[in-house]
C-alpha cells in the first residue's frame, strides 16, 4: 500500500492531529492541472495536500483539502457499519497516553476502550471533523 487518503476542511488541524498521533509530515503542496483531473475524475480541481508517514516508514496518509470544486458529499459522521472506506487503524505503544494527547485536540472515544482477550487494547475515536480512526495497543503476541 502506498497511502490512504482523507479529505478534510481544515488541513492545519488535521495535520496537527496526525502529527500528535506520531506521523511525520513529509510535505505539503498544491495540486491542480488537467493531469490531476484525469487521475481522479474530478476536473478543474484545486487541492492542497499534505503527505504524512508512519514512524516505521511503511505507510503514508494523504490529507487533502479541496478548494475547487465544491465538496460533493460528507461521510465524516457515518457509523462504523456504513458501506465504503471508513477508518484506518493505527498501532500505538500506549493507548491511554495516546488518548490523553489526542483528547487535547478534540478527539473523543466512540464508545469505550476494550481489552481483546489480553492480546490487544482497542478503540475507535473521532478526530478533527469527525474523522474515524482506530487505535490498537498490542499487549501480548498470540501464540
Amino acid at each position: 500500500m502506498d497511502n490512504v487518503g482523507i479529505v478534510v476542511e481544515n488541513l492545519d488541524a488535521a495535520i496537527g492531529f496526525f502529527v500528535e498521533l506520531g506521523l511525520i509530515l513529509e510535505g505539503r503542496m498544491p495540486i491542480e492541472g488537467e493531469w490531476a483531473g484525469r487521475v481522479t475524475g474530478v476536473r478543474d480541481q484545486r487541492v492542497e495536500i499534505a503527505m504524512l508517514r508512519t514512524p516505521d516508514g511503511h505507510s503514508r496518509l494523504e490529507l487533502s483539502r479541496f478548494d475547487a470544486p465544491a465538496i460533493e458529499s460528507d461521510h465524516r459522521t457515518a457509523p462504523v457499519n456504513s458501506l465504503g472506506y471508513l477508518r484506518v487503524m493505527f498501532a500505538v505503544d500506549d493507548i491511554a497516553d495516546t488518548l490523553a494527547r489526542l483528547k487535547k485536540l478534540g478527539a473523543t472515544v466512540v464508545d469505550e476502550v476494550v481489552d481483546y482477550e489480553g492480546i490487544y487494547r482497542l478503540c475507535y475515536i473521532r478526530g478533527p471533523e469527525g474523522i474515524l480512526i482506530g487505535l490498537a495497543q498490542e499487549l501480548a503476541r498470540p501464540v
